[in-house]
């Protein structure tokens, strides 16, 4: 606490020095701030309130961007829990700094900034001076800004943290942030964007790459995991590379691209067929490497890239989180929207009813046309109409100049997915009705008349038939889109937890990074109520894989706590199946407590030192100062 009102001094007086006195504040902000705020002062950027570009430009910002969006929507699923929990939103945007996409808990924000982070915002240097968005596109390197940090005193109250996203070629496709109160991001949230970004990367050059790809690392158990270097190679010259490549060989991207693979591997870099094989690398060092035909991991990283990735007439992969009961409820649901009828998922936070909707888009008949998904609960009631119904130009004060289509337009030829659609407005549920009805959607401001076609896919975890009995939803409404109800059973109802657990460990990184889960700990995970349904498990998952070393074996006492894990507090409490005094002694005690305190101060805060003077690995030591902060 203390610190931190420190710093919010230290701000507060490089302000005044920069903007009241002219002054550079060298000594008080990071050197990224201050030069930041010197580019943006240059830039005359003095005013907040960037508006939202329109639906159609925002679409084909995309549009442009679609290998973007489709490998990051695996990390934003992943920092969803972590950002709802902390009221924070995950954002990803295209190389000038735009808003594609965002997803999270924006309730934390006041109306204006709400607004200002939703996709189609542009948050550029130029545009919003310094934040973390715009500055990691100059500076090129994960970085947060914090509060006062902000050029522009209308930010003050925004904490973000942000990190690059590159492709091969060392030019910057796109930034992740992640954005909240200010007293919500710290480092840890950094290390999370950061990580985050390298696995984005990963993803992206896999599905791009030709020719050959070379996998190398120094250590063997990390080849194949993200943690890997990738050399994309074509008629022995290489034309892309990864971060973690250059790093490993001790290069930059312009004394690697076009240049002949030789020159960095030797003449012995390994044959085609995939095997690791050790190599000496011309300066000396040594190193593991395997080399396999592009075409043979293209596949395989667009699947784990969302739905979106298939082509318009492939089915929809299996998800990692399916069964059998879910597969024939998905079949039936088919072919009752292939024959005009409306579907209505039903079932708890979190059991994976997006992820339904978007497999039932993909197998049906209007597979080839738009899949718009509409969260009723995440826009606000003076939005969520013009949001829909689209616009004209001068339809409302802050309207844009050509007007918008909205999104239920959007969805023409293809599925319009509402999702939590119990919590839409009373008003507006009556006008959708009408278009439900009549097919014909009428803009704000006076607008013609626009004949649409769509298929419906509605979702919720409200009770309609309650609500329609006390007024909140319109029963007729209710009745239009329930034309195939299904219930997608909670995470505790099913009979192969164990089985699911252990699947989705190997899916989210486990099996790359050659982790073994002991019974003890999957059975821990099997008896947890699990509120959050698989999108907690998941979470939980993806914090045990994170923090593991490779190769390890993962008993009870890597399973995280409620905290750690970001549970809600009405969760129980994860229960090793062992006794007390084994319990006991997973636990950090006082002792421990004091070593590590006193290991930190005596290497001046630097985490690596006090690590090795206790013989922990860091991750290990991250790990404990997360679960009992000193």
């Amino acid at each position: 606490m203390l610190e931190a009102a420190g710093a919010i001094r230290r701000t507060q007086h490089a302000r005044e020095l920069f903007f009241n006195q002219g002054l550079a504040p060298t000594d008080w902000v990071a050197p990224h701030i201050s030069r930041s705020w010197a580019r943006s002062r240059g830039a005359g950027v003095w005013n907040a309130g960037p508006a939202p570009m329109s639906s159609a430009q925002l679409r084909e910002r995309r549009e442009s961007s679609r290998l973007l969006i489709e490998s990051a929507q695996p990390e934003l699923d992943a920092l969803a829990e972590h950002a709802i929990g902390q009221g924070c939103v995950v954002i990803v945007t295209d190389a000038s700094g735009v808003i594609l996409d965002e997803i999270g808990s924006p309730e934390f924000l006041p109306k204006a900034q709400r607004v200002a982070l939703l996709p189609g915002v542009e948050w550029s240097e130029r545009q919003c001076g310094t934040n973390a968005i715009g500055t990691v596109l100059v500076e090129r390197h994960p970085l947060a800004v914090l509060g006062g940090e902000h050029f522009l005193a209308g930010n003050g109250g925004l904490g973000c943290a942000a990190a690059p996203i590159f492709n091969g070629r060392g030019e910057i496709a796109g930034v992740l942030d992640i954005s909240g109160d200010a007293v919500r991001i710290d480092g840890h949230t950094l290390g999370l964007v950061r990580m985050a970004s390298q696995q984005i990367e990963h993803r992206m050059m896999l599905s791009r790459s030709r020719g050959d790809i070379i996998r190398l690392h120094a250590n063997v158990a990390l080849i194949g995991s993200a943690r890997e270097g990738l050399l994309c190679v074509v008629d022995g010259q290489v034309v892309a590379a990864n971060r973690v490549a250059l790093a490993l060989l001790g290069h930059e991207w312009k004394s690697v691209l076009d240049q002949p693979v030789e020159r960095l591997l030797g003449s012995a870099w390994p044959a085609a067929g995939g095997h690791a094989e050790s190599v000496n690398l011309p300066g000396g060092a040594r190193i593991v490497m395997s080399r396999q035909h592009a075409l043979a991991h293209r596949s395989v990283a667009l699947a784990g890239a969302g739905s979106a990735a298939h082509g318009p007439h492939e089915p929809a992969r299996r998800d990692i989180a399916d069964d059998d009961a879910v597969s024939a409820a998905l079949g039936a649901a088919v072919k009752v929207l292939d024959a005009g009828v409306p579907v209505l998922v039903t079932g708890e936070t979190g059991v994976g009813k997006e992820v339904f909707a978007r497999r039932l888009h993909a197998a049906s008949r209007r597979r080839g046309g738009p899949m718009v998904v509409v969260n009723c609960a995440a826009l606000p009631e003076t939005l969520i109409e013009a949001e829909l119904f689209g616009y004209e130009e001068g339809a409302f004060t802050g309207a844009r100049r050509q007007g918008a289509a909205g999104r239920i337009r959007e969805a023409h030829g293809g599925t319009l997915m509402l999702d939590e659609i119990g919590d839409m407005p009373l008003m507006l549920q009556t006008r959708l009705l009408r278009v439900l009805e009549d097919r014909v959607v009428t803009p704000l401001g006076a607008g013609r008349p626009v004949q649409v076609e769509f298929q419906l896919v509605c979702a919720t975890h409200c009770d309609l038939p309650a609500l329609s009995a006390t007024g909140a939803f319109r029963a007729d409404l209710m009745y239009r889109i329930n034309g195939y109800a299904l219930r997608l059973p909670s995470l505790r109802e099913r009979t192969d937890k164990s089985l699911l657990i252990r699947r989705l460990f190997d899916e989210l990184g486990g099996k790359a990074a050659k982790l073994r889960l002991q019974d003890d700990a999957a059975d821990a995970l099997a008896r947890q109520p699990w509120p959050g349904n698989i999108r907690e498990l998941v979470s939980v998952l993806r914090i045990m894989i994170a923090l593991a070393e490779p190769g390890s074996v993962l008993g009870v006492g890597s399973v995280p706590s409620n905290r750690e894990a970001g549970l809600s507090t009405g969760a129980a409490p994860f229960e090793p199946a062992v006794a007390d005094p084994v319990r006991q002694v997973l636990q950090l005690s006082d002792v421990e407590a004091r070593a590590i305190h006193a290991a930190l101060e005596a290497a001046g805060g630097n985490v690596a030192r006090a690590a090795s003077s206790l013989g922990l690995h860091r991750s290990t030591l991250y790990r404990h100062l997360r679960r009992f902060p000193l």
